[in-house]
């Protein structure tokens, strides 16, 4: 199953994301079209970057000018999933109409579900090295950044793991770590570099850190602003986000 096709799935489980994508089209304005779509603009960026960054490529474009100071636009990546989507949409409901009882639609429900990790970075495994009962993935992301996943022999056999298999790395907001570029990094973490493109505070929490990378990639992490003040991070600084291979989950197109 090819990437797109996955992420043409992910739309019809999600309709109002199919429904930003056509206004994106239409309207030519985020906010626009995420009015329309009934999203708030935060709703709808975070579903852009989501499928941004499990495309590996931008299938939103910003554009620059104009007596509205500039809008968006779907690219060529994202015109081509939408046309997708709508041609799977037809597929769905043949497959529908052909299933035999409730319990058919309860058991595909309970296949394709939805997570609650906030990055998920699509990718290719590069190299699998055995550790004792677990072993240690290599994944190279979008743009050629590599990172490591460390999960148990069985979860590497049972995802039918291998040298070239595609994989989308799940990995939880809270459990990125943040610093400095001038600050040493731990040669034990995972490594991806960036820049803050946005710090969106919280009255009674973490600050919500969205990091964009050369790539296109876009990282979401949790931190609490007195350890934000502490870096001296602010808007628009390069910054390098740390987690264990341990805490990155493995997914396969099903």
């Amino acid at each position: 199953m090819s990437l797109s096709t996955t992420l043409a799935q992910q739309l019809a489980r999600r309709p109002q994301r199919v429904a930003l994508l056509e206004q994106i089209a239409v309207q030519g304005s985020i906010t626009r079209a995420a009015k329309a779509a009934g999203l708030s603009y935060k709703a709808a960026w975070d579903a852009i970057d989501e499928l941004n960054n499990l495309a590996g490529r931008s299938l939103v474009e910003r554009t620059v000018g104009g007596k509205g100071g500039g809008g968006a636009r779907l690219s060529a990546e994202g015109e081509r999933l939408l046309a997708l989507y709508k041609r799977l949409e037809s597929l769905q409901a043949r497959l529908l109409e052909s299933a035999e009882s409730e319990q058919d639609l309860e058991l595909l429900g309970r296949l394709m579900l939805r997570t609650s990790a906030r990055n998920q970075l699509s990718g290719r495994v590069v190299a699998i090295q055995p550790q004792g009962r677990n072993d240690l993935v290599e994944i190279e992301l979008a743009g050629g950044a590599r990172i490591q996943a460390q999960i148990t022999r069985d979860s590497t056999e049972k995802l039918e793991l291998a040298a070239g298999r595609g994989v989308v790395a799940l990995i939880k907001a809270g459990w990125l770590s943040l610093d400095a570029l001038s600050s040493p990094a731990d040669p034990q973490l995972n490594q991806l570099e960036g820049w803050i493109e946005q710090i969106l505070p919280a009255d009674d929490g973490p600050s919500e850190v969205r990091i964009g990378m050369a790539s296109g990639l876009t990282l979401c992490a949790l931190v609490e602003p007195e350890l934000l003040a502490k870096l001296g991070l602010q808007g628009g600084d390069p910054v390098r986000a740390q987690f264990a291979p341990g805490q990155v989950l493995l997914g396969t197109p099903l």
